[in-house]
């Protein structure tokens, strides 16, 4: 039996499409767009996981006589190098990550130091051209570097990562987004991007370097390179993979924030699709060696050796010293901070969207244009903080401030800029510092007429814009930091306006606008209260934080989805959401099976499984018994195509149609099937296949996973996609509901569940809910 089912297939024809969203879709990853034929006739239905080309992750544990085989042959030492190897890995992730956090810390503490300190200098003496010039210039080196790095070596090290990251745990396979070349364009893509002033941060950048740290080491070495361990053949599968990248998500977020606690949260929150208890406690583990790593770094570094880095301590923006005391009209101020945090969010996330598009157009032109983009919004964000501090007032400096004013060698509140003795430029102080020192002033507590309500609006406006045009530029960037500075500004706004009735201080109301345009943004809460808290160092402001970021995030779920899931519906990754699309209650399993199928026989023809495998996509196909090895055709398993290749590459081939399964016990092994790192793996081209071999047999039920996930073709499509979701599938197989059929209808894959794909077999659907 051989028909041809195309939900199977990661096989995908290049059309053109005049539609316009489809071209700006195609010109994300400079490639046509791929589409998949529904049926023999003309009609096309565009899918939105094709978008790019692909392939799902095998995080189900197959069932054969291989592996059983090997589960029996493994000794109780060997079980327990296992169980050490998982924490081994952990406490390496944790190190390495905190090690990379805190040389991005003191990095981007000294360059941008450099940088401002060279500027000062030049203001102090009356130079402002030759300060702007050195201020723009300096930013200038500093960003086409960056983008230097994404454009030539790792284009996908560009943006933030969170989004790729996220997809990868939910079982998408994107090129190139783990390897080797990444990680080192994320590193020092990141510094030299926070470096140049960008309005961009590096936390998001690190937890996709946590991720390439952990997939580089969960990689089990390199048998190419003879750089492998026997123990580390067990982590040669994307099961154990997941994990380990789990790990090294949480432990990039707790180096980033110092929130060990938080990064826990954050990958069980937004990043993490599976989750069971035992990875719970190992990535607890990791993050807490990654705040032992920080805090050990930070105190050698506080005797001044490190830049301005050390400074706090683990607490990055410490408000503990404000007296927290709340009313009525605090919690008014609250609620209406978590209205605006939710349109405002809501808001940031529709523009985002737009200019990724706009960008994705203009980066399809080459490295060059990149870098060119790069360079203009490099010189538009020089001239803004630089120039728009000239429209401040000089203000006096306070009578009982218990540091130096105005700042001229370290950062601080209050810069001098253009202004006389005594006096200091309170726009300066938000611009010309980094964007962590601008975040500490604009939650520094007790200094309530600090800042006027005019730069603060002039502030909030060019951080806001200057966040939604930078992101998408080929550098890698983070939007937790541009996010916290535009929250954190229209908080201290909201309260120096509710001064004369609330007892909060003004400290308090950045800290809350931070959290409102998070949760408005992001729509995370859990796990952004605990970081923001693990950030602030108050437990005080637990119940407020709580209360705005619900309102936020409900707010912001009024009008679109999470800057996070915008990015990746973008990219065109297909992603399993966690709850189904209302209208899948009103189709079946069946519905959505396209044809053809092709399906092999117990013992199957080499030049049969040849053909197959030169001619289609597909990266599973069902196995079925006829008769004689059956009394009626039955569904014996399913055997994947680099299983196949691994067969075909043994040669355990017979003259006759037999069970061989012996012989193919005796010239293949479980390590044969581990899969490959970062290189390539086995391909149809790397089979030496003789003429003769071609009519010879090969018995497929050693490697065939018997007892692979089936559906009734009758199931709910909704309960279908919640199964294959929370099952971490890459097939689930429909098997027909009466008897006398076929013993498979077909399989569905991650695209068949995609909305783009549904939409395209039934454009009615979407109207019913």
């Amino acid at each position: 039996m051989q028909k041809f089912d195309s939900s199977m297939m990661d096989f995908e024809e290049r059309v053109e499409i005049d539609d316009f969203e489809s071209e700006v879709m195609e010109r994300i990853y400079s490639k046509p767009l791929l589409i998949k034929r529904v049926n023999t006739t003309s009609q096309i239905a565009i899918v939105g996981a094709n978008v790019c080309p692909v392939e799902s992750l095998d995080y189900e544990v197959p069932e054969n006589e291989l592996v059983n085989e090997d589960w029996r042959s493994r000794r109780t030492v060997q079980i327990f190098q296992y169980i050490l190897l998982k924490w081994a890995f952990a406490l390496i992730i944790g190190l390495s990550t905190g090690l990379v956090g805190i040389f991005n810390n003191i990095a981007v503490e000294n360059i941008a130091g450099f940088k401002l300190l060279l500027t000062t200098e030049l203001m102090l003496k009356k130079k402002y051209y030759k300060a702007f010039a050195a201020y723009a210039g300096c930013n200038l080196g500093l960003a086409t570097s960056a983008a230097a790095l994404c454009a030539f070596i790792a284009p996908a090290a560009a943006g933030s990562g969170i989004p790729e990251v996220k997809a990868y745990l939910n079982g998408v396979d994107a090129y190139s987004i783990l390897a080797p070349s990444t990680l080192f364009v994320k590193i020092f893509g990141s510094i030299f991007g926070v470096a140049a002033g960008f309005v961009v941060g590096k936390e998001g950048p690190m937890v996709h370097t946590g991720s390439c740290i952990a997939s580089l080491i969960g990689q089990g070495g390199s048998r190419k390179y003879h750089l492998t361990w026997r123990w580390l053949r067990y982590f040669k599968n994307d099961r154990d993979r997941r994990d380990l990248i789990t790990c090294g998500a949480a432990a990039g977020v707790a180096a980033a924030f110092r929130a060990p606690v938080g990064g826990v949260l954050f990958a069980l929150e937004e990043a993490a699709s599976w989750w069971r208890s035992a990875l719970l406690w190992r990535t607890f583990f990791t993050t807490a060696v990654v705040a032992i790593v920080l805090r050990g770094f930070i105190q050698l570094c506080s005797t001044g050796t490190c830049g301005l880095f050390g400074q706090g301590g683990l607490i990055m923006y410490d408000i503990s010293a404000a007296k927290v005391v709340y009313s009525t009209p605090d919690i008014l101020a609250v609620i209406l901070l978590g209205v605006i945090g939710g349109i405002l969010g809501s808001l940031y996330n529709y523009l985002v969207d737009k200019v990724l598009r706009t960008y994705s157009i203009i980066n399809e032109r080459g490295a060059a244009v990149k870098i060119l983009l790069v360079i203009m919004i490099s010189l538009l964000t020089s001239i803004c903080s630089y120039g728009l501090p000239w429209l401040a007032t000089c203000i006096p400096c306070p009578t009982d401030a218990s540091t130096s004013c105005p700042n001229t060698d370290v950062s601080g509140n209050y810069k001098s800029f253009q202004c006389p003795p005594g006096h200091y430029n309170d726009l300066a102080s938000l611009f010309l510092n980094t964007n962590d020192d601008a975040i500490r002033n604009l939650l520094s507590t007790n200094t309530v007429k600090e800042f006027h309500v005019s730069s603060l609006f002039i502030f909030f406006v060019a951080v806001y814009c200057l966040g939604i045009i930078t992101y998408g530029i080929a550098i890698p960037s983070g939007l937790f930091i541009p996010v916290i500075l535009a929250g954190s500004c229209y908080g201290r706004l909201v309260g120096r306006l509710f001064e004369p009735i609330s007892k909060l201080d003004v400290g308090l109301f950045s800290l809350l606008g931070a959290a409102s345009f998070l949760g408005g943004t992001m729509r995370m809460t859990v796990s952004l209260c605990v970081i923001l808290l693990e950030l602030t160092n108050d437990l005080l402001m637990l119940p407020l934080v709580m209360l705005v970021l619900l309102i936020s995030k409900t707010m912001g779920d009024m009008f679109n989805k999470g800057v996070y899931d915008q990015i990746v519906k973008l990219k065109g990754l297909p992603y399993m959401e966690a709850h189904p699309e209302p209208y899948m209650k009103h189709l079946i399993a069946r519905d959505v099976v396209t044809g053809p199928l092709i399906t092999f026989s117990g013992v199957e023809k080499v030049g049969n499984i040849l053909l197959a495998l030169k001619n289609t996509g597909h990266n599973g196909f069902p196995v079925i018994d006829e008769p004689p090895f059956s009394d009626a055709p039955e569904l014996c398993g399913l055997v994947l195509r680099s299983q196949l290749l691994v067969l075909l590459k043994g040669k355990a081939f017979s003259k006759d149609r037999v069970l061989a399964g012996n012989k193919v016990l005796g010239k293949i092994s479980e390590l044969d099937f581990a899969k490959a790192g970062s290189g390539k793996g086995l391909k149809l081209e790397d089979l030496d296949i003789q003429e003769e071999e071609w009519d010879m047999y090969v018995d497929l039920h050693p490697i065939a996973n018997t007892s692979p996930y089936t559906v009734v073709e009758t199931m709910s499509l909704a309960k279908a996609a919640v199964l294959f979701r929370e099952l971490g599938l890459r097939h689930m197989c429909v098997v027909p509901k009466s008897q006398g059929r076929p013993p498979i209808v077909g399989i569905l894959t991650r695209h068949d569940f995609q909305p783009e794909h549904i939409l395209g077999l039934y454009p009615h659907v979407r109207f019913q809910q």
